[in-house]
């Protein structure tokens, strides 16, 4: 079929296609003047407005995930949101409400989900492309129940926004609170054990600059050396001493008493040689002097031999010292070690308990926090325009049903034109001619116009396309 037949088929069958095309516009305007008035209404809202959590402060971009509004939508319009809608205007308590669900569920189900239901089916939620704003829209019949519903779709999208996120605050709140609990539990343990360990041991602090045994181990190092190299000097004080050579000794030469009776010695012999050379030996001068000088000199040697053994004496004296200091060091330094070993194990128990404490103080600031989440109301989402009552129906749309009425009813006409010539074909061209019988056209004859007006006024079993004729080779 090429475009000329199309043309003569719709041609022959216009009346088919107007009569169709008028009846599909009128069913349309009839249809549209029967329905009732509808009402749209719209509210906008801005989602995240600020970029932060209302309680914590912190960032919150979750509007750039890819798929975060589609999320917000699907919310909008489950049936959480519609059945808190209904329960807010309270419209599953009407009787004509009541009436309708039992008609149409005969009483099977809830009606609060029912009427939900019925909400969800007029409810529109448009997200902005390049924007945070979302649409929410609903259509009554009613202008101020429109934009009531529509206003209380918003709200309930609030509240089920806090909801979400309040919901799994309590839930980590609770988990967070046992945890608190146990670890309160492992910190009084730990704290426990480091007093015992302290009271047993008998440590303040774990700083060792602030440890008197380890400042008196100090100082008996100090000692020890001291007392060491005194007894070594008075060793060798003793060792000369003993020598034989005890006079030449230092603490003996500058004794005071010694020298007094070596210079009384000195003298006597002195006054002693001069008596010698003058006087015989029977004399009683000789003799005084003689026995003078002996005595000198057995006093001198028993001072002496005094001396001598003082210094033998402070020499024992000293080594005995320099050996109990070197106890008392070995003792110190074995009791040093014993308490840096308690001090370790202290440092540890400390350390532990430190941790412990650590513990217990993050999860409590955490756990605060996840109370003041779980107890809040506020939400990241704010009303941008409410729903007004609107002045003028929505729908029905008397122009555009019209048009696409017209778009329809051509459409439908043109075919079943088509339709009804593929049923019962008929020649109406040459084209047609040469197809059905197979024979070439010589020649078309076309009538003038006053044939064509008298063929018109014919009866209905004339020819259906009386201006063209054929003449075939047979």
């Amino acid at each position: 079929m090429n475009l000329s037949q199309f043309f003569l088929i719709l041609r022959a069958h216009y009346r088919i296609i107007l009569l169709t095309f008028l009846v599909t516009v009128a069913t349309a305007l009839a249809v549209s003047l029967l329905m009732h008035k509808t009402y749209k209404a719209t509210t906008s809202l801005v989602l995240n407005y600020k970029g932060t959590d209302p309680v914590t402060g912190v960032a919150m971009p979750s509007q750039l995930l890819p798929g975060y509004m589609s999320t917000q939508v699907d919310i909008v319009n489950s049936m959480s949101v519609a059945v808190k809608v209904v329960d807010a205007l309270k419209l599953a308590e009407g009787e004509k409400v009541k009436q309708n669900f039992l008609k149409s569920t005969d009483g099977e189900g809830n009606i609060r989900d029912w009427v939900a239901a019925g909400l969800l089916a007029k409810l529109a939620v448009e997200p902005s492309r390049e924007s945070s704003v979302l649409d929410i829209s609903y259509t009554g019949l009613a202008p101020q129940l429109a934009a009531d519903v529509a206003n209380a779709f918003g709200k309930a999208y609030q509240e089920m926004s806090v909801q979400l996120k309040v919901d799994p605050s309590k839930k980590t709140s609770v988990y967070f609170n046992d945890q608190v609990k146990l670890l309160r539990e492992n910190f009084e343990a730990a704290q426990k054990k480091l007093s015992k360990y302290q009271q047993d041991h008998g440590i303040v602090s774990t700083d060792k600059s602030l440890d008197v045994e380890s400042v008196r181990l100090n100082e008996l190092s100090s000692q020890l050396v001291v007392a060491q190299g005194q007894a070594m000097e008075a060793t060798s004080r003793q060792r000369q001493v003993r020598g034989g050579n005890a006079s030449e000794s230092p603490d003996v030469a500058n004794n005071p008493l010694i020298q007094n009776l070596k210079i009384g010695l000195g003298n006597a012999e002195s006054k002693f040689s001069d008596i010698k050379q003058r006087l015989d030996k029977n004399h009683p001068q000789y003799q005084s002097a003689e026995a003078e000088v002996a005595k000198l000199r057995a006093d001198l040697n028993a001072q002496i031999a005094v001396a001598s053994n003082a210094v033998s004496g402070n020499a024992t004296i000293l080594q005995q010292r320099s050996g109990e200091a070197r106890a008392a060091l070995e003792a110190q330094k074995l009791k040093v070690l014993n308490l840096n070993r308690a001090r370790d194990e202290l440092s540890v128990l400390s350390k532990d308990a430190d941790s412990a404490q650590r513990a217990y103080d993050t999860i409590s600031q955490r756990l605060m926090l996840t109370n003041l989440e779980g107890q809040a109301n506020q939400s990241d989402i704010a009303v941008l325009t409410p729903a007004l009552a609107p002045l003028k129906p929505f729908g029905p749309k008397l122009l555009l049903n019209t048009l696409i009425a017209s778009i329809v009813g051509m459409l439908l006409g043109i075919g079943g034109a088509v339709i009804l010539e593929l049923l019962d074909r008929r020649v109406r061209s040459a084209a047609d001619l040469s197809a059905v019988i197979g024979l070439p056209v010589l020649g078309v004859i076309r009538k003038s116009n006053a044939v064509a007006r008298q063929q018109s006024n014919k009866p209905a079993f004339a020819p259906r396309d009386p201006t063209v004729g054929t003449v075939a080779a047979g």
